[in-house]
């Protein structure tokens, strides 16, 4: 089955451009699986079967895995026997008529406008390290672009004169995001402060870097924000997506359009980008119980 799964994910990756984070997704997702059938002395093409397929999400619903993830490993096994059936691999789909578990939609986790201003306010903008956390977090805030799109970022993807990034999303689908200039200042201010001190070599075209002069990694920016909303007394849990959702529920509270919001999120569905409006029709409600004398 490995040489099966390595064909499939470099199909995935050469033919439909799938981000590297989902590649490794779905590449651990299927060597699980293959794992699960070797313990149940289970040969792969012989056994495929919609029992067996059923058996393992049984197996990983009593192990106690969360629908999301359950919901993921079914996604991945029928992709990969799509896969199979079109390269004649595989006469018939044993996956083809299952369905996914319902999923309960989790609200996402946002800052109040000054919560995120508090988080702002941290980085000592003295040193080359701050000028740099300072203009990636008044980007992710201004932007609301993913922290694997910040950190992919290279000097040639900004304009700062024309006040825009060029970011590329899932899928490597390109799409321009206009710049606030609260965030374009402090961006030209770590490119002409903060990055001359930090990069090694005069041609890393990466815009953002570490101490080594490396391109930074997600792993090093989910320790600066998490540094940073501790600084800030900020008790909520804090992820790398925080500021992205707060960034599309602070503009949708003051009247933007779902569409543009979808358009600079960079989602392929808008349906993805409607929960925001569950967020934000929380919000009301909470001021409304607060405010109305007869709430």
């Amino acid at each position: 089955m490995e040489s099966y799964v390595n064909q499939f994910i470099n199909y995935l990756a050469e033919e439909r451009g799938l981000a590297q984070n989902t590649l490794e997704s779905y590449g651990r997702d299927l060597r699980q699986f293959q794992t699960y059938l070797d313990s149940s002395n289970k040969e792969f093409l012989k056994d495929s079967n919609r029992n067996t397929i059923l058996a393992y999400l049984t197996n990983l619903q009593t192990k106690g895995r969360a629908v999301s993830t359950i919901s993921r490993n079914l996604a991945a096994i029928k992709s990969f026997y799509q896969y199979l059936v079109r390269e004649r691999y595989i006469d018939k789909d044993p996956a083809a008529n299952l369905e996914s578990p319902k999923l309960e939609k989790k609200l996402p986790k946002i800052l109040t406008i000054g919560e995120v201003e508090e988080l702002l306010k941290q980085p000592n903008g003295s040193l080359p390290a701050g000028t740099r956390d300072k203009a990636m977090l008044e980007l992710l805030y201004a932007t609301g672009i993913r922290v694997s799109e910040l950190i992919s970022l290279n000097i040639s993807d900004v304009n700062l004169d024309m006040g825009y990034i060029k970011c590329y999303g899932k899928g490597a689908k390109e799409r321009i995001v206009p710049l606030g200039s609260i965030a374009a200042k402090c961006v030209q201010e770590y490119i002409n402060r903060g990055r001359p001190k930090l990069v090694r070599t005069y041609d890393e075209a990466a815009l953002f870097v570490n101490h080594h002069g490396n391109r930074l990694t997600r792993q090093g920016f989910w320790k600066i924000i998490k540094k940073y909303a501790q600084e800030a007394n900020i008790t909520k849990e804090i992820t790398p997506h925080t500021l992205r959702h707060s960034f599309a529920t602070h503009l949708l509270e003051n009247g933007a359009d779902l569409r543009s919001v979808q358009e600079m999120l960079g989602h392929a569905d808008i349906s993805t980008t409607q929960i925001y409006t569950h967020v934000t029709k929380n919000h009301l409600k909470e001021v409304y119980d607060k405010t109305h004398p007869r709430a």
